[in-house]
This record gives C-alpha cells, structure tokens and sequence, in this order.
C-alpha cells in the first residue's frame, strides 16, 4: 500500500530491526566505572603529581624503615663513653668523615659505616637525624591535619545545615578567628601551652610525646579549622536543598543521619582536596615553630630544629642547614603539586 504524502499513518518498513554489525557501530560501549576510577585515571595522567605523589611516598618509606637498620640512632653522642674521656673528634665531622677511634680500627681491618652526612657539633649522626627529623615534620603534618579535617568538618556541617541563628554565631567565630595575627597568636599559644601541659602530662603516656608536640595540636585544633569549615559549610548550603535531601526529612530522617549519609559523602571530593592541601601547610608550620625552638622537645630531631641548630656553625659547615632546608622544600612542594594534582583530577568542575 502506497501512502499518501500527508497521511499520518507509520512507515512499518522503517522500523527493521538493527543488525549485530548495527549495533556495533552505532553503541559505543562503555566500560563500568566509578568516580573514584576516573579520578584516579586523571590523576595518573597527571605526570607531575604522580611523580609528586611517589617522591612524597619514598620519602615516607625511608623515614619509617631505615631506622630499623641505620647502626646510629638519632640521640647517642659517638666518643661518649661512660668512664672514659670524651673523645672530641667525632663532633662536627664532614660528609664520609671518620673520628680517630673509627680510623684506628679501619687500619685494624674492621669495616666502619661511614657517617654519609658528617655529624653534628655533639658528636651525632646527621643522617639518621634528618631521618627522624622527616619523620616528625610528616607525623606531624598529618595529623594535625586531620585534627583540623574532624574540627573543621563537624562545625562546617552543623552551620551549613542548620543555618539560621546558629550559622551567624559559628561564622561570626570564623570571622574573629581569621583577623587574628596566625603567626603570633601560634606562638603565644604554644609558648602558654606548653607550660600548662607540662605540669598536666608529668607521669602519663603523653609525657613521652612532648608538651610542645601536644600544644602544636591544641593550636591547629583552635586557629585552624576555619579555612576548612568555610568549604564544607559552602557545599553544603548548595546540597541541602537537593531533591534527596527534602526526600529524607519527609520520611523523619534526623539531622545527623541527613549529614553522615547524603551530605558529607557527596562532598567527599572536596574534603580529600582540601585535607592534602592542608598538610603541607601544618608541616611548614611544624617547621617554623621548631625553628624557634617551639616544636619537638630536645633531644628528639625535626627538620625545622635541625635548622636552628645549623646557624650556629653556618659559615663553617653550610651543609647542616641546606640538607633539612632541601628536605622540607621538596617534601612541601610535592605535597603542595600533589595536592593540585587531586584537585584537577577528583573535583566535578574542573573536568568534563
């Protein structure tokens, strides 16, 4: 049957089914993935923060695992025998150095670890000090940033669901907090700490620790917090008022369930971001306060107290200040490459 030009009626014969070959070129299939797997196949793509990513993770490695067989530890003072004079030539010796007790049994035919780094004006080796002292700064930085990730998170989510009253008072302290001097208000409150924690950790399992280390976390948990809070308090104002949301307050659902399961998961994204951002920032600071003899307590190394400790002989031996300076510009700029890395690659507004 012939049909008319303007008839209304379906041409059957167009509707033939597709063949295998059809099908085959005109759906392109996909393989199953998740945000996470495109995410990570962006990043992997990103040839500087995977280089960044690996250095930052064999810097983590050697500070963990050569200690375990470094025959120097980071406190004992070499020609210190108890009941002998002290013997004076292992103090300040350069890189591959060796002090006259350790030349004389060389000669004898005895093998001798070289000290790769020299040692310091005590007697110290200056290499698995850098060691600890880059694993304090990373300890450190860590988790302080995650004492800020929890405090910023939990105040975050609060002022941006509840919003009102309570958002004007929680962003009225973040607004006082930010037009605090952050350096100087670090500084006193650690010096402040420091003196009250010491008499409240005497005999406890905190003592070993340090009063300057707890304190450092007391001032990342109270200045801190207010970058990240800011960032989950703005993406949750834009999320709760998404259809899912309006769904789990019809059924009943509390404020804290809504939180925990619709809207911190689907800022996630942004949380990661900003936490890697954040560590390379507390380990600076870690560095600056134990540079002004604020961090760790002695004898206990950080890259920052190694620092201070090289100015003293910093016309004649350069090399104690350089090595921990080079340590911290490369564990900060990988973390900080890395971190942008993350940015480009997880956050939803930067990729098609």
């Amino acid at each position: 049957m012939n049909k008319k030009p303007l008839s209304l009626h379906v041409d059957v014969d167009k509707f033939i089914p597709a063949t295998e070959q059809d099908k085959e070129y005109m759906v392109q299939m996909r393989p199953p993935s998740t945000f996470f797997k495109d995410g990570v196949k962006r990043l992997l793509k990103n040839k500087v923060a995977t280089v960044s990513f690996f250095i930052i993770v064999i810097i983590a490695l050697s500070s963990i695992f050569i200690p375990m067989f470094w025959p120097y530890s980071y406190e004992t003072q070499l020609g210190v025998v108890p009941g002998k004079p002290v013997d004076s030539s292992y103090n300040n010796l350069k890189p591959f150095e060796y002090g006259e007790t350790e030349l004389a049994r060389i000669e004898a035919g005895e093998k001798v670890f070289p000290h790769v780094f020299g040692t310091d004006s005590s007697g110290r080796d200056y290499f698995i000090r850098v060691v600890y002292g880059t694993r304090i700064s990373l300890a450190v930085g860590f988790f302080a940033s995650i004492i800020v990730l929890i405090v910023g998170m939990t105040i975050g989510s609060i002022a941006g669901y509840c919003g009102g009253k309570i958002d004007l008072i929680i962003m009225r302290i973040v607004d006082i907090i930010y037009s605090l001097p952050d350096t100087l208000m670090v500084i006193l409150l650690s010096a402040v700490l420091g003196t009250v924690i010491d008499k409240a950790i005497q005999g406890t399992i905190l003592e070993k620790i340090g009063t300057n280390i707890i304190s450092l976390f007391i001032v990342f948990a109270l200045l801190y917090w207010v970058s990240m809070s800011r960032l989950i308090r703005g993406q949750i104002l834009s999320l709760r008022e998404q259809e899912y949301v309006l769904a789990s307050r019809a059924a009943g659902a509390k404020g804290k369930w809504i939180i925990t399961k619709h809207l911190i998961p689907n800022c996630i994204s942004v949380v990661i971001i900003s936490t890697a951002l954040q560590i390379p920032s507390a380990i600076f600071t870690e560095s600056y306060l134990s540079f002004l003899g604020l961090g760790v307590n002695a004898p206990m190394p950080s890259l920052g107290s190694l620092a201070s400790d090289a100015l003293n002989g910093l016309a004649s031996y350069p090399s104690r200040l350089v090595i921990p300076a080079i340590v911290i510009s490369l564990i900060v700029l990988s973390l900080n490459l890395f971190g942008d890395g993350l940015r480009d690659a997880f956050d939803p507004k930067l990729n098609g």
